[in-house]
């Protein structure tokens, strides 16, 4: 299906792994011009080659998220790349905080250090690029956050704050944006197949119930509606989704990615 994507200008943050590197592939396959943004350029640029070698677009502009005056840099250097427009922001930097500790036995450090990454990294890009969309009439924001910011986990507070706070923000800048022309959404991933699932989830559930590693994949996805865990492509079509005017008339939502878990 072609979304209506091919020139528009892609910001992309976090790119370089997992889901961030499957929202550049998608970004890139419907043709948009791609400006990926993070700390570690050396880690962007195998994903970056990918898209050019493909015959795609992307430059790389380095940026700590975390500070305001960098993203607003990086939009100047975006804008002076491809012809001074802004069109989309997917932001998909984030971390994951404390694992395991209750709240009381969270650092404020430990708070501070995610909440900061998870919310204040989002509003700084979201504020560099809104006067360029403002003056273009028109634009795309889509917040990547995250089912535990729908429903409270025990063991996650920081991040779980974290992404109701996300979620906020996104709703307030899109009651704002939305006179401009602009929407502005959240997509919620659940738990994702990949790396960090695999290699830790899995194994620790299967030593905690002694249990094979597989039957261990099997009873988490049974947790879910559609019984099975989202991949990190799933999550790259919903940003899609949101990111094109198939989706004109949607702004402010949460978009849950996770196989019926947090709205059933």
């Amino acid at each position: 299906m072609d979304l209506g994507l091919t020139k528009q200008v892609a910001v992309i943050t976090g790119p370089a792994k997992g889901m961030g590197a499957a929202v550049t592939r998608a970004f890139a396959a419907e043709g948009c011009r791609l400006v990926l943004i993070g700390r570690d350029v050396a880690a962007i640029e195998p994903v970056a080659q990918e898209v050019r070698a493909a015959g795609g677009e992307a430059i790389i502009v380095p940026c700590d998220i975390t500070d305001g005056k960098a993203c607003n840099a990086a939009v100047v250097e975006a804008k002076a790349a491809f012809g001074g427009r802004i069109d989309i922001l997917v932001n998909v930097a984030g971390g994951s905080g404390p694992i395991g500790k209750t709240g009381w036995e969270t650092s404020e450090e430990e708070f501070d250090e995610i909440v900061d990454l998870n919310m204040r990294g989002c509003f700084n890009t979201m504020r560099a690029c809104m006067p360029t969309m403002i003056e273009q009439r028109a634009g795309k924001i889509v917040n990547v956050g995250g089912t535990f910011g729908m429903r409270g986990r025990a063991g996650r507070m920081a991040y779980s704050a974290s992404k109701w706070g996300l979620r906020g923000i996104t709703k307030s800048f899109a009651l704002e944006a939305g006179p401009y022309g602009i929407n502005i959404n959240c997509v919620a991933p659940g738990m994702v197949d990949g790396p960090r699932f695999r290699g830790k989830v899995v194994p620790e559930m299967a030593s905690r119930l002694g249990i094979s590693e597989e039957a261990a994949v099997e009873k988490h996805a049974a947790d879910y509606a559609l019984k099975r865990v989202s991949t990190d492509e799933d999550v790259a079509n919903a940003c899609l989704f949101l990111a094109s005017d198939v989706s004109r008339q949607i702004t402010g939502v949460d978009l849950p990615v996770d196989g019926g878990w947090a709205m059933l």
